[in-house]
Formats: C-alpha cells, structure tokens, sequence
C-alpha cells in the first residue's frame, strides 16, 4: 500500500505524466532516495521528489529500469542519472513541464538522432529553446490537441470532471461559451436569438448549475425576450454569452462533488480560465484575429475581432499578459405566433352568439352550454420581428510573479459588456376574449372549421376584429468587472499554501417604450390547415399598411429595470502531503449580494396615424416554412420623440425594489491517497464540508423599511474513488452530499399583499427557506484505449431530499413586517387582524421534504481514425449520447446527443458537429388551461474549419446552425396531449470568414 504523493498515471498508452507544484529552475539542489526500478515507478517517484512536471508516453518507458538517484544534487543532474541507460531524453518547455523522449541511436540509414515521442497533446507546442538541435517532438495540435488534453485531465481527476479546452492561442472551438459546453456528455443549452445563453446540466435547469471564473463564482445578467421567459436575469441562472470565447483557453465542468469545490451546484459546478501570461511556452505571445459574421436571413456581415499579448521579464519571474474581443452582431428573429391557444370556456367567456357556418363536428368535452365554447383557437394570432444590434467587449490582464521557484502570485482583471439595441414589431389580431365587438376587442364568427380531434378550431373568418399592432423599442446594458489576486506558495517539500481574494460586480439595466397602435374594426381570418405553424391570412379589403386605419395608440410599457450583483470571496487552502497520505484544508467566506430596482416612466395615449413608418425590413417571412408574413406598418420612435409625446424622465418605483445578500462562511478537510490492490491502483478523494448561510432580505413595504434575516448549516459529506484496474481501464465512483440555495425570487420580500379582513399574504417571497439538497451517486467505467481514445459510461442518480413547493400555510408574521402593516392605511385595528396576535394564511413556497430524484447514464466514444490508411487516418470522431429521467422535469430533455465528425492535419482541418435535444418542459401548470407547455428540441449543425497558410497565419471559415433550425414553443392543452404552437420562429444561418495570426 503506498498514498497518493502526486504522481498521476495517464492510461490508455499514451502518457505517463507526473505532477507537482511548477518549477522552472532545473538547477534546485534537491535530496533524492530513488532506488533503481521500472521506470514506471520510478519517474513519478523522482518528479515528486524534484518537484517538477514529467510526461512520457507509457509505451515509451514500459519494459524500461531507471537508475537509482541517492543524495542532495541540482534536478537536472538527478534527472540524468535518472535516465542512464533508458534511451530516453528530456525536452524542457518553458512552462515547467518536461517531455521525455525515446532517442534513436544514429546509423547510416539515419545519420542523425531522432527523438521521437507518441502524440503530446498541446496545443502551443512549439520547439522549446532548451532542446538540442537533432530534437523534435510530434505535437497534436488543432481538434485532436483540443480532445487529447481534455481527455487527459478526464483520467487524472479525482472526480468526475469533463474538460474543453482551446485549440489554440484565443480559440475555444465555438464562438460562443455556450455552445462549447453544450457538446459534454450531460449538458443541453437553450439558444435565444440565435446564440447560446444558458445551460442545463443533467437536467437540471440553469440556477442548479454553479459557475466560476479563475476560481472565483461570479454572477452574469443580461436582457432577454419576454418568450424566452426572462426579461432582465434577477436569479442564479449563468448568462454565457455575455462573455466572448476568445477571452477563454479552458473550461472544467465538475460533475460529482469534492469538499474542496465550493457549494452551490447540485448539477455540478463549471469553471471557466481565462490565459494568463506563464501559460505560454515563449517568452512572448501575440495571437490576433478578425473575422467576418455574415447571416444569411438579415443579409449584413458583422465584424469580430480579438487580440491577446503575453510577455514575460526577468528570466521568467515577471509575465504580463492583456486580451481583447470585439464584435457586433445583428440578429433578425421572424415568425409567427399564437401567444397560446384558448378556448372560451377555459377563458371564461364565449363567442358572440352570430350562428356562424360550422365545418365539422366540436366536442363538448369541456362541458359548455354551447359546444363551440369548448373549441381551442389562437389568443392573439401574429405575426413577429425581433431585430437585435448587439455590441460587445470583453478585456482580460494577468499579471504573474514568480520571486522563487516555490512562489507565484497572480492577479487577474476581466471586464466584459454586452449592449444590446432591440426593436420588435408584432401584428395581433384580438382574439383574446370573445364576444360582441366594441371598445377594441370582440369580434363576430363567420365561420369555424374544427380539426379532426374535434378541439381545435383550425379555420376560422370573422368581421369587426381590431388589431393591436405591438411596436417596442428595448436598449439593454450588461457590465462585468471581476478583480482576483491568487497565490500559491510552497512552504517545504511537504506543505503548499494557496490563498485568493476577489471581487465580481455585474450591472444590468433595461429600458422598453411600449406601444398597442389599434385599428379599425375590420375582416379576418386565418387557416391552420395546411400548416400546423404557420397559417395562411386574409384581411379582405383592409390594408395593414395603411395608416389611416390605425387611430388609437396605447403606451403599454415605459419602464426602466435595473439588476446590480456583487460577489466578494476569499478562500485559504492548505495542502499537507506525509508519507502515506496527502491531506488538504482550506477555510472561504463569501458574501453575494442581488439588488432590484425598476422606474417608471408616462404612459400616454394619442393618435398614431401620424407617427407609423412602413416596415423596417423588406424580406420579412423569407426562409420561414409556411404561407410567409406579412408586413404592416409600425411605430416611428424617432418621430414620436421628436414630437415630445412621451415625457422624458422615470419616477422610482421603490416597492417593487428589493435586495436579497448571502454571506457564507465555509471550512472543509479532505484526504487524497493512492492505494496497490492486486496489481490495481486505487485513487481515493475524501472529505467532509461545512458552510454557514447567512441570508438578508431587504424591501420597502408600504413605506417602510423591512428586512428579514435567516441562517442555516449545512454538512457536505463527498467521496470519490477511481480504480485503474489496468493502465487503460478506469472504474470511478462517488457519492456526495450537494446543496442549492432557493432561487432569489423566492427570497426577496418586495411587494406583499396583505388582506386584513381576511388575515391573508400574498405576492411574497420566503426567505426561511432552506437550500434544495441532494444524495448524489455516481459509477463509471472509462477505457482509453489507443493514443487518443475513448469509450467512457457513466450512471448517475441524484436524490433530492429536500426541494421546494407553493403551499399554503396558517403561520404568524415575521415581526420584521410589523411597523410596516401597522403604517398601512388599510389596516384597521377593528379587524381584528393584529399580526402580533393572530396568524395570517400565507400562499407562499416552502420546502418540500417528500423529495424527487433524477436519474440516467451518459456514453462517450472519442477516436481518432489512425489506425486507417491513408488520409482516411486524418479522420476522427467526438460524440455522446446523455438520457436523463427526473420526477419534476422542467427544462429536462430525456436524450440528447452531441456527434462532430472531424478531419485534422498540420495545414488543415475542418469539423461538423451535430447537437440534439428531446422536447423538454417549460412549465406546468401552462397558462391558460395548457397542462404544459414545452419547447420544441431543435437539431443544430455547426460547421468549422481552418487551413495554415503559413506556420504563423491560419484561414478560417465556419458555421453556426448552418440548416437554420427554428425555435419553436407550444401548449399541450386540456389534455396534456395536445400541441399547439405558442411560437415558432427562426434567425438564420451564420457563416463567418476569418483570418488568425499568432507569433
């Protein structure tokens, strides 16, 4: 039995690959007791020893003894004498980690020495300045590089841990976070305009997901469609695309839990890194790129730009590093919506008594007096234009010193924005309520033509309907800033202390203008039959695109939303490695803050037929399936402004403010060991956290400041054990305790309602509750076999014992509401309804302990095709297939499948992936009598490629959703069987040109 000093074996033939804490200098003076052995033993043993970093290719040092190395000598002396009589040669990177190669002796077939290695997966590889002359190394660089080194840190984590990593210098393989993420077994994103925002994580929705960057968990909010169903992002939820990719060189998503990784994820945690100046081999960087967006549905090519320069001093002690990203992006989203189907019944009213003509035959299995009542037809059936400008920047700096060869400190600046310029334009007829026709809605039936299930009313013509022509302007700004200073320090041989302290602020703001212009009564009618989607339209002799027949107009919306998060954490580690055992403890503290404010601004009415303009775009419907849109004229902001209708200014809105802080503190203790068994070598992570939750929740109620403070424990047990039951044959499993606080709305105590005579609550979140909490197990099998194969199988089970619910409950106030009600003018003391004396029935959620689970097993299968002839070799493929079952699904997709088949050489490469999802659940209860409504499970296909004009300039092209899949939502009825589309839309395809240099 031996314990886990460092040494990590990388299986499937590949690489024998030693780690400890960076070292640069060679010339250390070090003490070594390293016996002669097989020099699978004893290079890990010696790298320990050394402190530094070796990789080899196992079948390179199989079969090989290494020499004994006893007494105090500089490393590089050690190393020598290490390798006498192996044929194996050191190749020193800049970076700390050296290379062993196999030297083949000279001979006349081969008059000078080769050194020759398996593929190094590395992707800035370069030929190091230490090597001699006759030296090289075969890199794989490029696609393969990218999936080699994510494979190699998958075999040596203690967890389960899957890795993207960039295929060069400022190049994730997508242009979005996102969707880089979105290709791991077990993740599925949700795409709105056309790009990536957020993820879900063994179906578990996006606030279940904890994310950090450079070791710090930090907040992203952004705008977002109304359909989407987030507006301004107040919750947990992670907005990627705020970020450029550029700005990112690797992501880890850890999938069970270690006591050292923070709380917070039940689904897991993702960590994104940004470049840092010693990342690189050279002692100066510069990578630079331009690229050109072109969409195929709004016709524009937009400009992306980024450039990184790294630059180290001082023999290597100082490094600096700075990157940028730009891009603008113009986004057209078209389509056509119901905004959900009804029936009268279901809405509680029925159509205008007219006897219309009838083609076939209604159920009257809703129970209404008039089975026509029962029929399901479009609420506001439209037709939709979402236009985005968006704008965005991101920068990152590093600074790095190394004053010894047992120091480094760090400090990492990012700051990112995300503007957006939104107009949408919607067409709605009024079919919202029903009956007779008068003060804008109403209408009066001509004809109903009922669908073959005898519920759906798939043709429809009436007169006197009224259109409400929906115009919004939406400007929309996101600010990140995040500020971390890190240090690691090796105090001995033995102990290693690394300590961080950060800060993260994101502000986003929102404002929308509003307007329902409202037309004349006139004819209308439509007609689903031919396309479930999107149907065929008729006005008679009424022309959307006259003006004059819009003469009411409705400001509906003039708001301004803000939401400001701001995180600060520190964290302390220590790191005790004994004889047999390597023991880790650290302590962090971190106080996360979330505040809400909205203002608001005049909302006039006025005569809109002097302020339309036609519609903005000519080709509107082009590329959509169906019959096509129609075009109709829509409001002119700029002439409205200019005409000073709307009052330019916003009054706070200070009840419906509110801010919610979590201060927490956390202490853990974990023990990594390494264990013989048969032959076998079993790697164990163990530990147990602890973390205290402070939560204060901060509103004005009637007036009234009210704050509410709560505090909970919570003990995180966490086991994980990987068994190399041969050198390419892993077997993982863990169990560990996970936790996720309450989503923010929950928390935030703004705007209750409270009913005196009734002595009930509601509108009120709950800041008593407890954290969802969850058993979590995992089991795997994984098989890297060949130079960069692998065959991997992972089951899953997740039992959440402590969830949350709406109830209602019979409790007292919190005396903290006290002087608020009793500044209320509506209370009166005669109502007997002092809330110090009597309990009040609160709608409200509350934890839910009768628990849930979710369940399912990922399969990975990565290979390249070496093993054919020819160019056939070049060939290779990365896939996945996830299936997930929970009891509460929302956003749940049960299978997903990601496949990129891709072709890579030194000079070029090119990769086509695929990703698909099932439909999964957006809510349930759905609104208006749906028992659900779901999303549909788009199939994307991105294309990329690059071909290297010369070493230091590559050429770029590639795609993103390049069939141009449409979003589409919809209702399953009365029935929970039905499908019904809510909406159904698209944005085109995008292909992007570009070039890349890098020196």
């Amino acid at each position: 039995m031996r314990a886990f000093n460092g040494p990590l074996l990388l299986a499937g033939g590949t690489l024998l690959m030693v780690s400890a804490a960076p070292v640069q200098a060679q010339d250390a003076v070090k003490a070594f007791n390293v016996p002669a052995q097989a020099a699978e033993r004893g290079i890990p043993q010696f790298a320990q020893q050394a402190n530094i970093q070796l990789m080899a290719p196992e079948k390179v040092v199989k079969g090989k003894q290494t020499a004994a190395v006893q007494g105090n000598m500089p490393v590089r002396e050690g190393l020598s004498r290490l390798l006498a009589g192996t044929n194996l040669t050191p190749v020193t990177q800049s970076n700390g980690i050296i290379l062993l190669a196999e030297q083949i002796p000279t001979s006349r077939d081969n008059p000078m020495p080769i050194t020759r290695t398996a593929y190094v997966a590395d992707a800035t590889a370069s030929e190091s300045p230490a090597a001699a002359p006759e030296e090289t190394v075969v890199v794989v660089r490029g696609i393969r590089g990218s999936l080699s080194k994510a494979r190699a840190i998958k075999r040596r984590a203690a967890n389960s841990v899957e890795s993207i990593v960039a295929e060069d210098i400022g190049k994730m393989p997508d242009l979005n976070l996102a969707e880089s993420i979105q290709r791991v077994p077990g993740v599925a994103m949700s795409r709105e305009g056309g790009e990536g925002r957020n993820i879900t994580l063994r179906g578990f929705g996006p606030d279940f997901t904890r994310t950090t960057l450079n070791g710090m968990e930090v907040p992203a909010s952004s705008d977002g469609l109304d359909s989407g169903g987030v507006t301004l992002n107040a919750g947990r939820a992670f907005d990627f695309h705020l970020f450029a990719s550029e700005l990112f060189n690797r992501i880890d998503i850890e999938k069970s839990q270690k006591a050292s990784t923070e709380e917070g994820g039940i689904a897991g945690t993702v960590n994104l890194y940004s470049a840092r100046p010693f990342d690189f081999r050279n002692d100066f960087t510069v990578s630079a790129s331009a690229q050109a967006n072109y969409n195929t549905l709004n016709q524009k090519a937009d400009p992306r730009v980024a450039l990184l320069v790294s630059k180290t001093f001082a023999d290597g002690k100082f490094g600096a590093l700075f990157s940028v990203a730009a891009s603008n992006r113009t986004v057209h989203q078209e389509g056509y919506s119901s905004v959900r189907w009804t029936s009268p019944h279901a809405n509680g009213d029925s159509w205008a008594d007219t006897n219309p003509t009838v083609t076939g035959t209604p159920s009257n299995a809703c129970g209404a007096s008039d089975p026509l009542d029962c029929l399901w037809a479009p609420r506001l059936p439209r037709a939709d234009y979402f236009g985005n400008d968006q704008k965005r920047v991101g920068l990152t700096g590093s600074l790095q010193y190394r004053p010894s060869e047992n120091a480094l400190i760090t400090l990492d600046v990012l700051h990112s924005e995300l503007n957006n310029d939104r107009y949408s334009y919607n067409s709605m007829e009024w079919l919202l309520t029903h009956g007779t026709a008068g003060n804008f809605t109403g209408q009066t039936p001509l004809s109903f033509t009922v669908g073959a299930d005898g519920k759906t009313l798939v043709a429809a013509a009436f007169n006197d309907v009224t259109s409400w022509y929906e115009s919004r302007h939406q400007e929309s700004q996101s600010s990140f800033d995040q500020v971390v200073l890190s240090g690691r320090f090796q105090i001995n041989e033995r102990l290693t202390l690394e300590a961080m302290a950060g800060t993260a602020v994101d502000d986003a703001d929102r404002t929308e203008l509003r307007f329902y212009y409202r037309s004349v009564p006139h004819y209308y009618a439509y007609d689903y039959s031919s396309d479930p989607y999107v149907p065929k339209v008729s006005f008679g002799s009424y022309d959307p695109n006259n003006a004059a027949n819009y003469i009411n107009a409705q400001t509906a919306s003039n708001r301004i939303n803000n939401v400001k998060k701001e995180n600060v954490t520190s964290r302390f580690d220590a790191t005790y490695n004994a004889d047999t055992v390597s023991f880790k403890a650290g302590l962090s503290y971190n106080d996360r803050k979330v505040s809400y404010a909205e203002g608001l601004g005049a909302a006039p009415t006025f005569n809109p037929s002097a302020y339309t303009r036609p519609f903005p775009v000519s080709n509107f419907g082009d590329g959509l399936d169906g019959p096509g849109l129609l075009p109709f004229r829509v409001a002119d902001f700029g002439a409205i402004a200019a005409a000073g209708i709307i009052p330019a200014g916003y009054t706070n809105n200070a009840g419906a403010g509110w801010t919610v802080g979590e201060e927490t503190i956390g202490a853990y203790g974990e023990m990594n060991a390494e264990y013989d068994i048969a032959g076998m070598r079993l790697r164990t992570n163990a530990g147990l956290r602890y973390v205290k939750t402070n939560v204060r929740s901060q509103a004005l109620v009637s007036g009234t400041p009210v704050e509410v403070n709560v505090s909970y424990d919570n003990y995180l047990p966490s086991i994980n054990a990987a068994l190399d039951v041969r050198s390419d044959l892993v077997v993982r499993a863990s169990y560990g305790r996970s936790m996720t606080r309450p989503g923010l709305s929950t928390l935030n105590i703004a705007g209750p309602v409270f009913g005196y005579t009734t002595r009930t609550v509601g509108n009120v979140g709950n800041p008593s509750l407890k954290p969802y909490e969850s058993n979590d197990l995992d089991l795997g099998v994984e098989w890297y076999f060949g130079d960069e194969g692998l065959l991997a199988l992972t089951v899953f089970h997740k039992d959440i014992v402590r969830s949350l619910k709406t109830d209602v409950v019979s409790q007292m106030i919190d005396p903290s509401f006290w002087p608020a009600i009793y500044a209320d003018p509506l209370y009166d003391a005669s109502y007997n309804a002092d809330p110090a004396q009597v309990p009040y029935t609160f709608t409200i959620p509350v934890n839910n302990d009768q628990g849930n689970s979710v369940k399912g097993f990922e399969i990975t299968y990565n290979q390249p095709f070496t093993f054919l002839p020819g160019a056939w070799s070049k060939f290779g493929v990365a896939s996945n297939y996830t299936h997930v079952s929970a009891d509460d699904s929302t956003g749940l997709s049960p299978n997903s499948y990601n496949l990129t088949l891709y072709y890579d050489t030194e000079a070029f490469g090119a990769r086509l992936s695929v990703n698909k999802r099932d439909d999964y659940l957006i809510s349930e209860p759905g609104g208006n009598g749906h028992v659900q409504e779901r999303k549909y499970g788009p199939t994307h296909v991105d294309f990329a490629s690059f071909y290297n004009v010369t070493p230091r300039l590559t050429l770029t092209f590639e795609g993103i959703n390049i069939t141009d899949e449409v979003e589409r939502i919809y209702g399953t009825g009365d029935t929970g069987s039905m499908d019904l589309t809510r909406e159904y839309s698209h944005t085109g395809a995008q292909w992007i040109v570009g070039l890349r240099y890098k020196y």
